[in-house]
């Protein structure tokens, strides 16, 4: 079986919520040589991307949501232990949450399983975050990163405030900012002043590690 058909294969037993299929799919991707974090990205967080839309289009719910969660983390038990990683002096580390007034998280827990597959070290906030919080976590944690995300317009501009606040406290030069949910484009961050966007969670690892290079 080649790799593209594998994480076809994965991505639709994820959303069917099989956890047999997936766990078999993930040793068996182990067994082909195939990277483990390839395997991720391309087959387990597309199924997972897939079950964020269905959920949005009101075609699963909640309870189907927390199943494929389940499964998906199956297939992560198996797979991120192969990880290779990047052995850096200074981990990474990110401060990341749900701006205040929005309580949809799901496309920010994918970029969490993703960050910290990715072996970055990861400051979840949840969803609902009042603004002050960001900056101060990151301030307590010393981050490299703020990042935050909202499916709502009406809660867009509390990721504006949140640049702003880092101005006010000569604190912007700090940190990177970085933004993304469904009404965010690229437009949008660079009319606040946002460092990045990204259109979903693998994009999201991939950006940061390229601002970090970069730096």
């Amino acid at each position: 079986m080649g790799s593209k058909k594998l994480f076809q294969e994965i991505s639709e037993a994820l959303i069917d919520m099989d956890d047999d299929i997936v766990e078999d799919l993930c040793n068996e991707s182990l067994k082909l040589s195939i990277p483990a974090e390839e395997t991720i990205t391309e087959g387990l967080l597309v199924g997972m991307n897939r079950v964020g839309e269905l959920y949005e289009e009101e075609e699963y719910f909640l309870p189907e949501v927390m199943i494929c969660s389940d499964t998906l983390n199956i297939g992560l038990d198996i797979l991120k232990p192969h990880i290779k990683t990047d052995h850096t002096d200074e981990p990474i580390k990110i401060v990341m949450g749900v701006v205040e007034g929005d309580t949809h998280d799901i496309g920010k827990n994918l970029v969490k399983i993703m960050s910290e597959a990715s072996n970055i070290e990861t400051y979840d906030l949840g969803k609902d975050v009042p603004l002050d919080k960001f900056i101060e976590t990151a301030e307590e944690v010393n981050a490299d990163f703020i990042c935050m995300s909202t499916l709502m317009t009406t809660t867009m501009s509390g990721m504006e405030r949140v640049i702003k606040m880092l101005e006010e406290r000569n604190l912007r030069d700090k940190y990177k900012v970085m933004i993304g949910g469904g009404p965010i484009s690229q437009k949008f961050a660079d009319s606040i002043g946002a460092d990045a966007y990204t259109e979903d969670a693998n994009e999201a690892v991939k950006k940061i590690k390229e601002l970090v290079v970069a730096v």
